[in-house]
C-alpha cells in the first residue's frame, strides 16, 4: 500500500482496473433521475447513466459530492496513516474543490499530524485521469507527498484536451448558449469541437460531419505535439467502437508511451449527450526531446 493516498471524483471516469491497480481512492458525484439518487461509477456505470439520459433528458441531473463525502474518505485515510493528495476537477465547472477544502479542514482539526494537500486540477474527464494517474504513479514508487505533488502539477501544466459532440443538443445546459440555439444546431447536425483551457470547456469550432471532426482532433494534437513522444487518453461517450477506431488510428500515427481508451464521464456527458469523441495528452519535459 502506496504512504500517499491519491484520491479524487467520478468527473475523471477512472476505470476499476486503473483505481485498483494505484488503489485511487474515489469520491462518487451523485446521479438524479426521476425520484432516485445514484453514485456515479457505484450504482451506476457510464452505459447505464446514457441510457437514462437518452430516455429523459430533462430529468437527468447531477449533484456534487458534499465536504462530509470527501471527509469520510480523509478520515479512513488519516487513520491509516496515510498522507493525502486530493485531485479535483476543475474548480470552475465544480464544487468538488471547494467541498474536498472544507473536508481537509476537518480533517485537519481531527488529525492533527494528517498531511492534506488538495489540488485544483483545472480540468475534466480524461485530461484529470492523466494528471491523477502521474500522482498514483508517483505515490507508487514511494515517493513522498512533496514529489508525488510535483508529478501531478508536471502533467497539469502540460496536459491538452480536446473533444468532438456528436450533437449541439445538450450544450445548452452549460448556459454558454441559449436552448434555441442548441436546437437549431442540432437540426443543422453540426458536430461541436471544445478544449479545456483555464479550467474551462470553450468552444473552438464546429464540423459539418464527424469524420471531417474526427481529422480535426488529431490535427489539433499534432501541432500540440509534433512528433514528441506522448500519453495519450482516448474518451468515448458510449459508443466504444468508435473510440477503439480513434485509438488505432491515434496508436499508429504517434508515438505513444501511454495510450489507453476510457469513457466520457456521464457527469460532464449530461450537456453533450452520447456519441463524444475526445482526446488527453501531454508530452513530458524528459520525453519531449
Amino acid at each position: 500500500m502506496p504512504k500517499i493516498a491519491i484520491v479524487s471524483d467520478s468527473v475523471a471516469a477512472l476505470s476499476r482496473e486503473q483505481i485498483e491497480q494505484y488503489d485511487i481512492q474515489v469520491v462518487p458525484v451523485k446521479i438524479l433521475f426521476e425520484d432516485r439518487v445514484y453514485r456515479n461509477g457505484v450504482d451506476l456505470a457510464a452505459s447505464e447513466a446514457y441510457q437514462l439520459l437518452d430516455k429523459a433528458p430533462e430529468l437527468f441531473a447531477t449533484s456534487p459530492s458534499s465536504p462530509s463525502d470527501y471527509a469520510d474518505v480523509f478520515r479512513k485515510l488519516a487513520t491509516e496513516k496515510r498522507d493525502i493528495l486530493c485531485i479535483s476537477v476543475s474548480s470552475k465547472l465544480s464544487t468538488a474543490f471547494n467541498a474536498a477544502n472544507l473536508a481537509r479542514k476537518q480533517i485537519k482539526e481531527e488529525f492533527p499530524e494528517a498531511n492534506t494537500e488538495v489540488m485544483d486540477s483545472y480540468n475534466a474527464v480524461a485530461g484529470q485521469a492523466l494528471i491523477i494517474l502521474a500522482a498514483a504513479k508517483a505515490a507508487a514508487q514511494g515517493k513522498g507527498l512533496a514529489e508525488v505533488t510535483k508529478a501531478a502539477q508536471l502533467v497539469k501544466d502540460r496536459v491538452h484536451v480536446v473533444f468532438l459532440f456528436d450533437t449541439i443538443r445538450y450544450v445548452y445546459r452549460t448556459g454558454r448558449i441559449p436552448k434555441i440555439a442548441s436546437q437549431i444546431g442540432s437540426m443543422l447536425s453540426v458536430k461541436p469541437m471544445v478544449t479545456i483551457s483555464d479550467g474551462l470547456i470553450k468552444f473552438i469550432g464546429v464540423s459539418r460531419n464527424k469524420h471531417r471532426g474526427i481529422d480535426r482532433l488529431i490535427r489539433f494534437m499534432r501541432q500540440e505535439v509534433g512528433t514528441r513522444p506522448v500519453h495519450v487518453a482516448v474518451m468515448h461517450a458510449d459508443t466504444p467502437r468508435e473510440g477503439q477506431e480513434l485509438k488505432e488510428r491515434i496508436s499508429s500515427q504517434f508515438d505513444c508511451r501511454e495510450l489507453f481508451l476510457g469513457e466520457f464521464s456521464p457527469i460532464v456527458g449530461y450537456a453533450t449527450g452520447r456519441g463524444v469523441l475526445g482526446l488527453a495528452f501531454y508530452s513530458p519535459p524528459d520525453e519531449a526531446k
